[in-house]
């Protein structure tokens, strides 16, 4: 695949006001995307945002550019991601399009683009794009610029969808559940969803201003939600990122519950009911050894992608199979969702607490995490160290001594300069230990 010029693995992303996410980028985007999309059928794309003040800005960036190449425009307002996705598909539409920098600060934003199909743009639309950006912008003749509607009843379908993905003979009545928003796309959402389905909700998250998104609170920052639990004596909590296509929970005891442990009880309900089909779980690199492990106990296959939802969704697809996500809380359950979808990964296990009479802690008991040592090394040459002989002799020792009690992760960071040590063991000083052998290898050659 060759090189992208704009394009990373989800969309453009940056500082506001710094190219690429400034005014003059966004509206010949907006031009470029529909040049490429026009004629596609409906001559239609929606655009959703989160809540970040820079949002109004893009929105109309992004609209002016997109009615220039003679495309309407749906207006969504704030709209978690995976809502964007489904009401693309559900309106007909070219393309959705999500302005959103997902859990990063509210002075950075990004653009990402859904296919009419509801998934992610494929890589060669994205680089007809790029390649359209070359050109010199042109407005189409003035009986043939775009027209821009406001959808009134975007969040009551969205609302209505979620509720769709829960049995109808269950109910969430005599649970008290803490949802925290992160202010961002799920404020108006998420409570309003757990409510009608019968629960009483407590809300955190959901005031928000514009500055204040994944600012210590929502999936990156669990300990206002784990003390908000614990305070109220609730059943359970979880915590979304300011788009809201991921989830991170917490057990009525305040223990987190990751995006590892999540997939384990969506793809055991899936197993017990019989909807896996002989499928199996992906998860990343990163994810836990213990993930691999109970998912062997119960004889579901188990595959590693690179890190990364899109490429969770790579190995989804070629595999054949529908249950899949990363540590972090991006989980993808492709029989229900076309996209990370954060409110109805938690309505699963919501679900499956339900059909299984048990409460969250009893349920993430199946996962016994392995201890992990992650230990990040800056290096300043040229060469990355990880390929060097007296690097890979150390992590050959690491991992002949551990043998199946553990395991070994060298990567090269995608932002910074950095390499990532991640060492697993059933015995965290033995985790430690390797982890710090193998670091202090990568610091001898980079030193060189």
């Amino acid at each position: 695949m060759s090189q992208r010029k704009y394009f990373g693995t989800d969309g453009i992303r940056g500082k506001v006001g710094e190219s690429p996410i400034n005014p003059e980028f966004v509206i010949k985007l907006g031009w470029a995307a529909g040049r490429v999309l026009s004629g596609r059928g409906t001559n239609k794309v929606l655009i959703g945002k989160d809540t970040r003040i820079s949002g109004y800005m893009l929105e109309s960036a992004l609209e002016s550019g997109l009615s220039a190449a003679g495309i309407n425009v749906g207006l969504l307002g704030p709209m978690p991601t995976p809502a964007i996705a489904y009401l693309t598909k559900t309106f007909r539409s070219e393309a959705g399009i999500v302005i959103s920098a997902s859990h990063n600060p509210y002075y950075d934003n990004g653009i990402k683009f859904f296919s009419a199909d509801g998934f992610k743009l494929p890589d060669e639309v994205e680089k007809a794009i790029e390649a359209q950006m070359e050109q010199p912008m042109e407005c189409v003749d003035s009986d043939k610029l775009g027209k821009a509607i406001r959808v009134a009843d975007a969040a009551g379908r969205y609302i209505e969808f979620c509720k769709g993905t829960f049995p109808s003979e269950l109910s969430l009545t005599g649970l008290k559940i803490v949802v925290d928003c992160a202010h961002g796309a799920t404020y108006h959402i998420a409570p309003n969803v757990l409510r009608e389905l019968g629960a009483e909700v407590i809300e955190i998250g959901t005031s928000p201003n514009g500055l204040n998104i994944n600012e210590e609170v929502g999936a990156t920052s669990m300990q206002a939600i784990t003390q908000k639990v614990l305070a109220e004596n609730a059943d359970l909590g979880f915590a979304l990122d300011g788009d809201g296509d991921r989830i991170m929970m917490v057990d009525h005891k305040g223990n987190l519950v990751d995006g590892d442990e999540i997939v384990y009880i969506i793809a055991r309900d899936a197993l017990k009911s019989g909807r896996l089909n002989g499928g199996g779980v992906v998860g990343t690199l990163m994810s836990n050894l213990g993930l691999e492990v109970a998912l062997g106990q119960l004889a579901i296959p188990f595959a590693r992608s690179k890190v990364g939802d899109r490429y969770v969704m790579e190995l989804l697809n070629e595999k054949g199979w529908n249950i899949g996500g990363e540590s972090s809380g991006h989980v993808l359950n492709l029989g229900v969702a076309s996209t990370g979808d954060g409110i109805v990964s938690g309505l699963q296990v919501l679900t499956s607490m339900l059909r299984a009479d048990m409460n969250l802690y009893e349920l993430r008991q199946g996962v016994e995490k392995f201890p992990q040592t992650l230990i990040n090394v800056r290096y300043g040459s040229a060469s990355v160290p990880i390929d060097s002989d007296e690097v890979q002799t150390s992590v050959a020792a690491a991992e002949q001594s551990m043998g199946e009690e553990g395991r070994v992760l060298l990567r090269k960071s995608g932002t910074e300069p950095l390499i990532r040590v991640m060492v697993e063991a059933t015995d965290e000083s033995v985790a430690r230990k390797w982890a710090e052998h193998i670091a202090d290898s990568v610091r001898k050659v980079t030193a060189q």
